[in-house]
């Protein structure tokens, strides 16, 4: 019973995440991503008791996939920077894959003046940026001749980071943005990295997972009635 009941809650989550990035926060219903999921209001509403609640959980759910991918490439044996390179690869791809990262971005574009503290769809992704450049910095990966300033590398990547979902917002092809991304890392590890350091990091996404076809990372499977959209902006 357990199972089956966590099943549907995840169902129900997808289908809240998509319908969120479709309609946008204020225009979805309970009762669209009731039908969206092919349950009744009462299944939605015994795990999540309002909208306000369930975009909560939305959010929750693609900060623990964050995580969980920064944690599988460190794990792996990825160094700090190039799970930095391999992080904004993945946020480039869920952006176009994944409703649930896709609608966290939407989501707290429209909250964001209501509810600051918990609206922040960027803060967890800085939270892990952070992380990174600090074991990066204890690992020696980093450059010490520059006169960043106070986080200043860490200004620079959420600059990055806001600047992907931008991107994607205007239609941009998905295969052009990885391109972008990866371009990208050339002149950045230049400007991070101590000089001669730049050939150890791998620019491009990481390999592609012949099992699944897909990079390795986290990923919110979504049923078929609730197949990605074209991504369009907040």
């Amino acid at each position: 019973m357990q199972a089956r009941s966590e099943r549907t809650r995840r169902t129900l989550l997808r289908a809240g995440a998509e319908m969120f990035h479709r309609n946008g926060y204020a225009k979805a219903t309970l009762a669209q991503i009731a039908a969206a999921a092919g349950m009744t209001k009462g299944a939605l509403y015994f795990h999540f008791a309002s909208k306000e609640g369930l975009a909560d959980a939305v959010q929750e759910h693609g900060s623990a996939m964050l995580r969980e991918y920064v944690g599988e490439r460190l794990r792996e044996g990825a160094s700090p920077v190039q799970a930095l390179v391999d992080l904004t690869h993945w946020l480039a791809r869920t952006l176009y894959e994944d409703p649930v990262i896709r609608a966290g971005f939407r989501i707290a574009a429209e909250r964001g003046g209501e509810r600051p503290s918990s609206a922040d769809a960027a803060g967890p992704w800085l939270d892990e940026v952070r992380l990174l450049l600090a074991r990066a910095r204890r690992a020696g990966e980093l450059r010490t001749d520059r006169a960043w300033g106070p986080e200043g590398p860490e200004t620079l990547l959420a600059a990055i980071l806001c600047g992907l979902h931008v991107l994607s917002a205007t239609g941009i092809p998905g295969p052009e943005l990885a391109r972008r991304v990866g371009a990208l890392w050339g002149p950045l590890l230049s400007a991070l990295v101590p000089p001669g350091a730049e050939t150890r990091y791998r620019t491009a996404p990481p390999r592609t997972d012949p099992a699944s076809g897909h990079p390795p990372g986290p990923r919110a499977h979504v049923p078929a009635s609730l197949a990605p959209c074209p991504t369009t902006a907040a």
